[in-house]
């Protein structure tokens, strides 16, 4: 205790003694100190804890005082409550915290709840070992001496047991409490507060509910029950049973069961091992029950197992501890709460739903639970859960059909079967539920999921199978493991592997004998693939370069297929442009062949007519305004010409002819691949459906790998998949079976506008020619022949005239040049030739947009050494435009091997020059001459007097311009004649 310091001064007394009272705590702390000395000799006081009822609420209250004591040690006035907050901030032991967040509870204690046993379990602890009294309300409203009862609180081991006998006809049930192995007479023990045991001023804390429930019930029954037989059945029933789940319950009356009993009630079996699940409050409450013949017992209970035989006597049954002990080893090894919830009493196990219904514990969990023979109830009646608690089991056949393999897939979630509708379902959005017929989702593995994703987008689902085209052979052994296959199936593969792995060891077919030309070695082995594809039923894509010949080898194929068998029409699938190309090349080299065109305003507008054909030539325009009723007719082939046409797959023109129906499919292109592997897709996804899957799985696989991030593996497994269905030879790799020189002619078709134009000016010029008399023409032969030029620019393009009232943007010359350079100039160097220079001035800009660099070559250019020196050696430069009059003579052009002439001189001569600039000494590379001819125009009429060596043609060859002179009118007039 702080004394004030002596001093001489009044007004330093004074000051000191101010000074002691505040540090005192002001007045009220001085004066309480002083009745302390007064009363308690040394200074002794003590912190006390003083529990008894609320001063409102018949309820237990608990407070903290500090009281003076006598002499005696006994507590006296004043007594203070203190405030447990104020200590509380002042220690850090845990033990000490919950002691003192038990009394802040218990101070201010208005209602009952569920965590009273927790504080009343950190207040009697009492880690600071105060001492304990009792406040009697009756004696003062608050705590004071006379209030107060010292008492002694603890926490002793606490047994409760019952005892059932029987006298006579009469059963006792006698209760027996035993306190720290002591036993007690009920009557002697008072129920304090729920909670506390009153014996003798000894306050003994108890938590054990079912002690505490049997205690209260045997107290208000004043003890031993004397029940008649019915009575007693009828209490077993509705209380006993209850109490012996937790409590032991002595069946003195009962004898052990006979051999004779046991297998008579059925308990001489095997127990069953059941699992319950229901719900709590945010949790799954799992209850491991033992059935012993038809009664069961909670393995976490203390329930005393026993059955009546057929004469009505009751006998004892002793439970199987080892197996209930093997039980509860099973279920704690699931996860490490049921360990530590081994202690509490209760007779089951609890986790957190969002836990239990985790998948990745609760199928693990369950199907090991049930390889030990423990049968689990009540999971799909937890609320909000839809799970399927069985693990997924899968099976996968893949069986031979006729033109596909067929795949079973049987995926079970215990006897629920998942149709393959629902598992498609899943699978398209990517989720691992799959809805079962019972309304519950089985989980499907992570493994499987991504197995199944494969399965889908490489087939096409059925009813109950996924069907795996045979062209897509190779996948089965990427995709599915071996022991899917049937024997038949790996016989097939091994078959499919064997010849399609060499393609060069293909069989030749014979030449078919009304094929009006001579193949050339790989033009017969073209042919012979595509035989040999077609025995497969397989289709294909032919990729040869421009100039090789793709054309005859289909017209060969498809007289070899005519060969074959009676065929249905095939359907030809070809640019606008090409379409007179290919009826000039049926006609030219198959006549026997009957070729229908399906194209133009007068075009047939239904199918009936097709079978008197064996070539149904259309367009791709055609084929996407006439798809509803082409899609309605079986073909035998449908060849799609220029193919990257459907490489968009959003197109209607890839649309349209994937509708198409067919017995097969072959594609044709010179650029198979122009800007991704999307391009691929588009045009295997007709030939060759199912190939390359799904769209997705393309992406997935192929696309997004090789497109993206350039990887090689990716690239080398796609030109894996796709090497034994596209044949692409390069002028290159053929180049020893070709002339050093071949020329081909292209018909450009005219589209309706360009059309119209030519036939308003052809028109016109011929009734010009036939309103003038022979004389005038020979007079004006330089008018006459301005009038044919002037047709031959509007066959290159209208805008040559600079006419508006003949203007038109359409130049089928144009679109079809810049066709056909897409898929060479990537590889060759091209040389386009054009009498007219306002020509070469169109095309440029056309060059521009694709990006691909080009020089020109006309009259007006002055450093012609440059521009010829810069194409020869700057690999960059694939296009040189020279006009004919400029670059007929005098070059030499050997970087390239591709010579386009876009529209054909009357002197033959000076084209054959023009074509010289690139095959002359020099040249180690095949030179392919391209004419860009348009039909039913003056471009054919020349060609025609070309190709006949007539004695026009001739005198032009040798007479040069002068004949024009000769012409009568009659000769012009052929010349514009249709």
């Amino acid at each position: 205790m702080n004394q004030p310091k002596l001093t001489t001064s009044a007004e330093e007394k004074a000051q000191a003694f101010d000074d002691f009272i505040r540090k005192s705590g002001g007045e009220e702390g001085y004066f309480a100190q002083f009745l302390a000395r007064q009363s308690a000799p040394g200074g002794g006081t003590q912190t006390l804890v003083v529990i008894g009822s609320h001063r409102y609420y018949n309820l237990f209250s608990a407070q903290l005082v500090e009281a003076l004591l006598s002499q005696r040690g006994e507590p006296k006035a004043p007594l203070t409550v203190l405030n447990p907050v104020d200590r509380l901030w002042n220690t850090k032991q845990p033990d000490e915290l919950q002691f003192y967040g038990a009394l802040i509870k218990f101070q201010s204690f208005y209602e009952k709840s569920p965590l009273d046993r927790e504080g009343f379990r950190a207040l009697v602890r009492n880690p600071l070992k105060y001492p304990f009294y009792y406040h009697d309300s009756a004696v003062s409203e608050r705590p004071s001496p006379r209030s107060l009862t010292p008492i002694r609180v603890s926490v002793p081991q606490v047994d409760f047991k019952i005892h059932v006998s029987q006298r006579e006809e009469r059963y006792l049930v006698e209760p027996e409490l035993a306190i720290n192995h002591a036993k007690y007479p009920l009557a002697r023990v008072n129920l304090r507060f729920d909670y506390f045991l009153e014996l003798d001023g000894h306050w003994y804390f108890c938590d054990d509910l079912a002690v505490l429930d049997a205690l209260g019930y045997f107290k208000q029954q004043e003890g031993t029950l004397s029940l008649a037989q019915e009575a007693f059945l009828d209490f077993r029933e509705k209380v006993l049973a209850k109490l012996e789940a937790h409590l032991p319950v002595a069946h003195t009356y009962l004898r052990s069961a006979t051999v004779a009993q046991l297998r008579a009630a059925g308990f001489d079996q095997v127990p069953q091992r059941l699992l319950y699940l229901t719900d709590l409050p945010n949790y799954v409450a799992i209850e491991p029950v033992m059935k012993y013949g038809d009664v069961e017992v909670p393995i976490r209970t203390q329930r005393q197992l026993y059955g009546q035989d057929r004469r009505g006597r009751l006998f004892r049954v002793k439970r199987d501890g080892v197996a209930e002990d093997e039980f509860i080893s099973a279920l704690v090894k699931e996860h490490p709460d049921f360990l530590e919830q081994l202690d509490n009493p209760l007779p089951y196990f609890y986790l957190p739903k969002a836990y239990f219904l985790d998948e990745n514990w609760f199928l693990d969990a369950f199907e090991a639970w049930t390889h030990q023979q423990i049968t689990i109830l009540g999971f799909n009646e937890l609320e909000g859960n839809q799970l399927n608690q069985h693990k997924a089991r899968v099976s996968v056949q893949v069986a031979s059909g006729l033109n596909w393999f067929n795949a079973l897939i049987d995926v079970r979630f215990g006897r629920k079967k998942a149709s393959l509708k629902q598992l498609h379902k899943s699978v398209r959005n990517k989720s691992k539920f799959v809805q079962l017929d019972d309304g519950t989702l089985g989980v499907l593995p992570d493994e499987w999921l991504r197995r199944f994703e494969a399965y889908f987008q490489t087939a096409e689902v059925g009813d109950d199978s996924l069907l795996i085209p045979k062209i897509s052979y190779s996948i089965l052994s990427e995709i599915y493991d071996k022991d899917m296959l049937d024997a038949e199936v790996k016989e097939e593969l091994r078959q499919y592997q064997q010849k399609l792995s060499n393609l060069e060891a293909i069989e030749p077919v014979q030449v078919p004998s009304d094929l009006h030309a001579t193949l050339r070695p790989y033009q017969l082995h073209g042919l012979s693939w595509l035989n040999f594809l077609d025995e497969f039923n397989f289709g294909g894509c032919l990729a040869d370069d421009m100039g090789l010949g793709k054309t005859v080898q289909i017209i060969a194929f498809i007289l070899t297929l005519r060969q074959k068998a009676r065929q249905r029409p095939h359907l030809l699938v070809v640019p606008t442009s090409l379409i007179h190309n290919w009826k000039a090349e049926v006609e030219r080299f198959a006549p026997s062949l009957k070729l229908h065109i399906l194209h133009g305003a007068s075009r047939a507008k239904s199918t009936q007519a097709f079978d008197d054909f064996d070539i149904i030539l259309t367009t791709y325009g055609t084929l996407v305004s006439d798809i509803a009723r082409l899609r309605k007719y079986l073909f035998g082939y449908v060849f799609l010409d220029e193919s990257q046409n459907i490489k968009n797959i959003s197109s209607q023109r890839y649309k349209a002819a994937r509708l198409l129906q067919s017995r097969n499919r072959i594609v044709l292109t010179g650029t198979p691949l122009e800007n991704n592997t999307f391009d691929l897709y588009a045009q295997f996804s007709f030939a060759c459906p199912g190939l390359l899957g799904t769209r997705q799985y393309f992406r997935n696989t192929f696309a997004i790998a090789i497109d993206r991030f350039k990887q090689k593996e990716s690239a080398l497994a796609l030109q894996r998949r796709i090497a034994p269905f596209i044949l692409r030879r390069t002028k290159k790799e053929v180049a020893q079976e070709l002339p050093e020189k071949t020329e081909v002619v292209l018909y450009c078709d005219m589209g309706e506008e360009q059309r119209r134009v030519y036939d308003t000016y052809e028109r016109e010029f011929r009734d010009y020619l036939s309103g003038i008399q022979e004389e005038e023409i020979k007079k004006n032969t330089m008018h006459v022949l301005r009038g044919i030029t002037r047709l031959r620019q509007i066959c290159n393009s209208p805008r040559l005239l600079g006419e508006d009232r003949l203007m038109s943007e359409a130049s089928v010359k144009i679109e079809l040049l810049m066709q056909q350079l897409r898929s060479i100039a990537p590889d060759h160097k091209v040389l386009v030739f054009s009498q007219f220079v306002s020509m070469l001035d169109l095309i440029r800009p056309e060059l521009d947009r694709e990006g691909w660099q080009h020089v020109s070559l006309t009259g007006s250019t002055r450093n012609r050494e440059e521009v010829v020196q810069a194409f020869q050696q700057d690999d960059a430069i694939r296009v040189f435009l020279v006009s004919l009059k400029a670059g007929g003579t005098g070059l030499n052009l050997t970087a390239a091997d591709y010579v386009f002439l876009v529209d054909p001189w009357w002197n033959v001569a000076a084209e054959n020059q023009a074509i010289d600039r690139v095959h002359r000494i020099g040249q180690s590379k095949n030179v392919i001459a391209v004419r860009l001819i348009c039909p039913d125009t003056v471009e054919e009429k020349i060609q025609e007097m070309q190709q006949n060596k007539a004695r026009l043609a001739s005198d032009l060859i040798h007479a040069g311009d002068d004949f024009f002179h000769s012409l009568t009118k009659a000769d012009w007039l052929r010349l514009i004649s249709r």
